[in-house]
């Protein structure tokens, strides 16, 4: 307990969840701040549950003024921002995943612009905010290593976004900020309610689970834990480089 004590953290996306499980692991070690969201009513349920050490902003990422917002209103409340999650991403409502075949310009915009430009653009509008030494670390993800089917371009974002974490640390050196990418694996949340039919919900999911070596799905609180590591002073010689979070995912080979 206490890891993160008096430690300000902003986490985009943190209304559902794995952004909510990162912000309930760094409230439980200490930590004040805010989380994100367009879902006002997710927003508020979510900021009752943390209780009083969090505030809730509701901002589209992909707006960049949006984003100005969230940062200035931070350190109007807490002072400057000790780490940065950029968790928010994923599915675009409305836009289904798809193959090359039938993937249009307009989504594939859509998708760059939530899971790519946005984590881009949400770490240089917090630059401003950022205390020297602080902690970034930007939500990628295991399908950043391995294809599946209609995952390209999502995949594609995920990929550069363990790219975005060497570029950005080389970037901001000379104020000790360190980038880090955390890449998630299969994690019971609700995205996967927007990927499939309910009908055809718990066949996905354990068709995930029978890839994963370690036998299940991770939880959002894993995340947060591993989260919490990164955001931390006992990660202070880690810089540039991914955290897999996958239960053996990407680097172990299941035979069955």
């Amino acid at each position: 307990m206490g890891r993160l004590k008096n430690k300000v953290a902003v986490i985009t996306g943190g209304n559902s969840g794995i952004g909510f499980g990162i912000a309930e692991a760094f409230k439980n070690e200490g930590a004040v701040g805010t989380i994100t969201g367009r879902n006002e009513a997710t927003l508020n349920s979510s900021v009752e549950a943390l209780g009083s050490e969090f505030i809730g902003i509701k901002g589209d990422v992909t707006n960049l003024n949006d984003l100005e917002n969230i940062f200035r209103k931070t350190a109007e409340k807490f002072g400057k921002i000790d780490v940065l999650v950029v968790n928010a991403g994923g599915v675009v409502d409305g836009i289904a995943l798809d193959s090359i075949e039938n993937m249009s310009e307009e989504a594939y915009d859509k998708y760059m612009d939530l899971n790519l430009k946005s984590s881009y653009f949400s770490v240089q509008k917090a630059l401003p905010y950022l205390n020297e030494g602080a902690s970034v670390i930007l939500i990628a993800s295991s399908a950043a290593h391995r294809a599946a089917p209609g995952m390209t371009v999502y995949g594609a974002a995920k990929s550069a976004i363990i790219s975005l974490a060497k570029g950005l640390s080389y970037d901001l050196l000379p104020k000790k900020i360190r980038v880090n990418a955390l890449s998630p694996g299969s994690i019971d949340t609700p995205v996967f309610g927007k990927l499939v039919p309910e009908e055809q919900l718990e066949q996905v999911k354990q068709a995930w689970i029978d890839v994963t070596p370690i036998g299940r799905q991770g939880l959002p609180s894993e995340i947060g834990n591993t989260a919490v590591f990164l955001a931390s002073d006992e990660s202070s010689f880690i810089v540039g480089t991914e955290i897999l979070a996958d239960g053996g995912l990407t680097n172990l080979f299941l035979m069955k």
